[in-house]
């Protein structure tokens, strides 16, 4: 995952209509819908019986249900819409906080769950686009499938998007919510013709034909009325009747000086041009200066995004893409990969930092590699542990605390090889040897013994208490210290929206300090051994080369 998956705060069900329709057609189909999702979270209303010995009707589950129609209705995975939108309409759905969403009984309820039914509820509805969707955390990213077809005809791409669309769709891909394609085609517009010879005959311009028009529909500022120290501006333009009425606007006058004869003339636009009913796309992006169409889809609740993606990427190699045409997974798989990358890097970074501080601390570059294993150590740690309890890797946060783990797990061994050398140097000052001596392999073992002996509970309340302290932070215990102190009521529950965020993370350190705290008091002793013997039969090696040499 790229971020935690949290569960939902406030389920947002967006629709959108087809281009042009009327927003009071868009706010009936809304009430319609709105109605619908009232009818799923009814069912966890449950009757209070208050103090007063009143009855109230609460909902455990929901605490509001807001529809908006028109502008700021957009869904957030199409980006930023600056167009006005009276075919497109927003409901919220807002969840009680996590401590709230309790029955009666005790139950507690997913909102997760809340929103599946609420997908699963709401269709039937034939030319509408029906979204459902949850607050993110962290930053927005795109949507989780995202397929960008690039290339030059834009009715071409349209095809083969459709054609791309349908193909998924008959793979049978589970976890994909409703494959869209980011363009309409049914978008209505009206062509003006312009007759330029007769517009020349006439003294008239385009550019005056189309301000007139612009200033019947959308108006222009003429003057402004001052109260006080407030400005308000006078827009002038038609009246509703005549602005939506194709006669009054083709049939306006155009007012304009003759510059033949310097007289004030008035031509009607119909004169000089004429109006044709169209439709057209509803937009036209470009990257890098090719045409661009998008198609994309949430994920469904319970299935791993970057599962999901991988089976599409397997099941379109055996689709045919045109020669001129190029298909790309943007979207939050891109920023996934990215991100994955950047933080890779930092943990290279952090440990070749590690590294050098160790070479210039203990003079050596055998006993910071032996240091270093335990980072490896911790790292399968972390893997085993995500498999074993079946958790998922979350990019973001996973890998934050794996680059944490690189500046723990060294400690212990670095503990234990610090004070097994202190050791060695004490038996070497107790024999009379030299401090570039080695001891013979019996006292470098009887050291090494003492050492991981000495040094067994440091390591271990180390790493027990480190482990100890992230348990809350991972399970999400929740303590209420006020009612502690005033009622004696704790109030303690696990879980909530902190326990997403942060608890990938503290399960990270806890696996691999667990898996590497352990391994370390084996592996780190062995290996020490390893290179000090290497030494001792390097020297011995050497004293027996000397003696020849000298025989």
């Amino acid at each position: 995952l790229f971020f935690p998956e949290n569960q939902p705060n406030v389920a947002y069900v967006y629709v959108e209509l087809p281009i042009g329709t009327d927003i009071e057609s868009t706010n009936d189909l809304t009430l319609q819908i709105e109605k619908e999702v009232a009818e799923v979270i009814k069912k966890y209303d449950e009757v209070l019986i208050t103090d007063d010995g009143d009855t109230l009707i609460r909902n455990f589950m929901v605490e509001s249900l807001i529809s908006q129609v028109g502008e700021g209705t957009s869904d957030p995975a199409q980006g930023v819409q600056m167009a006005a939108t009276p075919n497109k309409a927003k409901i919220g759905v807002g969840f009680r906080k996590f401590s709230d969403r309790v029955d009666q009984k005790g139950h507690r309820v997913k909102s997760s769950h809340v929103l599946e039914e609420i997908r699963n509820s709401i269709s039937g509805y034939p030319g509408v686009v029906l979204t459902v969707d949850k607050d993110r955390m962290g930053p927005p990213t795109g949507p989780a499938i995202n397929m960008e077809l690039a290339g030059e005809d834009f009715q071409q791409l349209i095809n083969e998007a459709e054609e791309i669309k349908a193909f998924i769709n008959n793979a049978g891909i589970a976890g994909i919510e409703e494959l869209k394609v980011d363009v309409q085609q049914g978008k209505p517009e009206m062509l003006i013709h312009i007759d330029r010879d007769r517009a020349r005959r006439f003294n008239i311009s385009t550019a005056q034909i189309g301000d007139n028009l612009r200033t019947s529909l959308f108006g222009k500022e003429i003057s402004s009325f001052k109260d006080g120290e407030d400005d308000y501006p006078i827009v002038l333009r038609f009246n509703d009747t005549y602005r939506y009425d194709m006669e009054s606007l083709m049939n306006q006058l155009v007012t304009f000086r003759d510059q033949s004869n310097g007289k004030i003339s008035q031509v009607p636009i119909s004169a000089v041009a004429s109006m044709e009913r169209s439709s057209t796309y509803s937009s036209v992006k470009r990257k890098d200066l090719k045409r661009v169409i998008t198609i994309y889809s949430n994920v469904i609740e319970g299935y791993n995004p970057t599962e999901t993606v991988n089976k599409i990427k397997e099941v379109m190699q055996s689709f045919e893409l045109s020669d001129d045409h190029t298909l790309n997974f943007t979207g939050e798989q891109e920023e996934q990969a990215k991100e994955m990358a950047f933080l890779s890097r930092a943990l290279m970074i952090a440990v070749f930092m590690i590294f050098l501080i160790l070479v210039s601390q203990f003079n050596s570059a055998a006993m910071p590699f032996i240091i270093l294993s335990s980072v490896v150590l911790s790292l399968i740690g972390v893997l085993l542990g995500l498999i074993i309890f079946r958790m998922e890797f979350v990019i973001m946060m996973t890998m934050i605390g794996v680059i944490s783990l690189a500046g723990i797990v060294v400690n212990n061994a670095i503990v234990l090889i610090d004070y097994t050398n202190l050791i060695i140097q004490r038996r070497k000052e107790e024999q009379g040897l030299d401090r570039n001596d080695v001891l013979p392999y019996d006292q470098l073992l009887g050291a090494i013994i003492e050492g991981g002996t000495k040094r067994l509970r440091p390591v271990l309340l180390t790493a027990i208490t480190t482990i100890l302290g992230l348990l809350p932070l991972a399970t999400g215990m929740n303590i209420n210290f006020f009612t502690l102190f005033t009622d004696y009521d704790p109030q303690i529950y696990f879980g909530g929206d902190n326990v997403i965020f942060w608890g990938p993370m503290s399960w990270a350190i806890i696996f691999g300090l667990t898996f590497a705290t352990f391994l370390t008091l084996v592996i780190v002793p062995v290996m020490y051994y390893l290179v000090r013997g290497w030494e001792i039969r390097r020297k011995e090696r050497r004293l027996r080369k000397l003696e020849h040499q000298a025989a």
